[in-house]
């Protein structure tokens, strides 16, 4: 089945809180405490969180869909927010997710494309990331894309529960 990745909107604010939830639970059901994973679920995947994104001329944000309309992917770019120096051009890949049974298909590597481009048109010289410690797979794919460990770590709380993530970088 086809899919197209196209520009995220304020109608997209339901769909992209579905998959973001979807696919947060999949990638961290299996090490994050539970209560705390539905809360920070609840909060940071919420269509109040993603139509305020949507809503920010500050951050862009894609979504790709199946032919038939289905959401399978989905990418956030923001202004850095980080425990690492940055300058005025830089610019962070919030989020990019995309379902477990459409992760070999290359939509990642797409969406890490348009988050580029829009990153470069904007006049960035850099993309920072945060990917967690625990996330190999994760890591080996960033890695494939030109990004490296910067050496800084930043904590990110699910809840109350607090969780190292690596800070990477890529030249632009």
């Amino acid at each position: 089945m086809s899919a197209t990745l196209r520009r995220a909107g304020d109608a997209d604010a339901e769909r992209l809180a579905l998959l973001g939830a979807a696919t947060f639970l999949t990638a961290f059901a299996h090490d994050h405490p539970g209560d705390a994973l539905v809360a920070h679920v609840a909060r940071y995947h919420s269509v109040d969180w993603y139509r305020a994104t949507l809503a920010d001329p500050a951050c862009a944000v894609w979504i790709v869909e199946t032919e038939l309309g289905a959401p399978l992917a989905y990418a956030v770019m923001t202004p850095p927010d980080l425990n690492h120096p940055t300058d005025a051009s830089d610019w962070e890949l919030k989020r990019i997710y995309v379902l477990a049974g459409w992760q070999k298909d290359g939509w990642g590597a797409q969406l890490l494309r348009a988050v580029e481009a829009e990153a470069k048109a904007r006049g960035a010289a850099r993309l920072l990331l945060c990917v967690y410690t625990a996330n190999d797979r994760a890591q080996r794919f960033y890695a494939r894309e030109g990004f490296a460990d910067t050496g800084s770590m930043q904590s990110f709380f699910v809840g109350d529960v607090p969780f190292e993530d690596m800070i990477w970088v890529k030249a632009l």
